[in-house]
């Protein structure tokens, strides 16, 4: 039964890790800024993936691994780890990990457009379906209606027209285009990581990923020149015990899980697994970070999800 359904499983236990990878990215981030967050926990990634390859297959550095295998898996940590990961992170600080992860829910209709793209896969009807809903359960979350006459008595003014509605966003645009740039991200490096990876070992492929990132964010920091908040993160003890957490369970056991998923099964069944994300957050996003949660937002999020799983039914 479980060898049947291991990219299932894997899925599952990815959605587990990358929620984890949130809360504790969210915190730290806020500490020692997005930038910072992505170098370092690269890093530490780099050394966890590193001993374990080490015991398992007797080479910190895959080694083995083809070009085909490096140049396509380099592409993806470049689009996945250095552009997704940067404008998801930067997210999380501007509107939170919670909403974040729900505008990620974006991320399967995205892989399966990259798929279409890269890999000729065809579009569905019922897919578009689940496209929409997606769309209108994040739209649930992040849109909201405002009275006019409240936004006069603010103000102290009296609007000509009398009570009125008017649609506004519940967050900041940016954060909102943030998260959605990190979906993107995500998803292509996912199909170029599936394209890149073939029958190569789910870990190593993750440290070619890791090695990419992870000098794609230091000539970064070089040409930025931010080597000084390097130094302060690294200093601060409760940053860098989040900064650990969140390696561990992201770039480590979830990024490598996640190409272990998609190596034993569709990349659309995989990523719509992943995508249970903004529910699994809800639990500890009240209990960490103290958020209030709205039945509109319980609805959207579950609306949000609904729709990634009709998507590849």
């Amino acid at each position: 039964m479980f060898q049947s359904h291991i990219g299932e499983y894997a899925a599952l236990l990815t959605a587990v890790f990358w929620t984890i990878t949130a809360i504790a990215f969210e915190s730290a981030g806020k500490k020692v800024g997005s930038l910072s967050t992505n170098l370092i926990r690269l890093f530490l990634a780099f050394v966890f993936i590193g001993i374990y390859s080490q015991i398992t297959r007797g080479s910190i550095i895959p080694f083995d691994a083809s070009a085909h295998n490096w140049i396509w898996l380099s592409l993806s940590g470049l689009v996945g780890f250095v552009i997704g990961d940067l404008l998801l992170f930067e997210a999380y600080v501007v509107i939170g990990s919670r909403i974040s992860m729900l505008i990620m829910s974006l991320t399967p209709p995205i892989t399966a457009f990259f798929g279409w793209i890269i890999l000729g896969e065809i579009l569905t009807p019922q897919n578009f379906l689940g496209m929409f809903l997606t769309i209108l359960g994040i739209m649930i979350v992040v849109l909201d209606r405002k009275s006019k006459t409240k936004n006069a008595k603010e103000k102290h003014t009296h609007p000509p027209g009398g009570n009125k509605n008017k649609i506004k966003l519940s967050y900041p645009i940016l954060g909102i285009l943030l998260a959605f740039g990190g979906a993107v991200g995500q998803g292509a490096g996912l199909v170029l990581s599936k394209y890149g990876m073939q029958d190569f070992d789910p870990f190593a492929a993750t440290q070619i990923r890791v090695i990419t990132g992870f000098v794609g964010f230091t000539i970064l920091f070089v040409f930025m020149k931010r080597w000084k908040r390097i130094i302060e993160a690294v200093k601060n003890k409760k940053a860098m015990t989040r900064l650990s957490i969140g390696a561990l369970f992201g770039p480590f056991l979830g990024v490598s899980f996640s190409l272990l998923s998609v190596k034993h099964t569709t990349t659309g069944v995989a990523s719509t697994i992943m995508a249970i994300v903004p529910v699994l957050i809800i639990p500890p996003a009240i209990i960490f970070f103290k958020e209030k949660i709205t039945f509109k937002e319980v609805i959207g999020s579950l609306v949000a999800v609904g729709g990634v799983v009709l998507f590849f039914m």
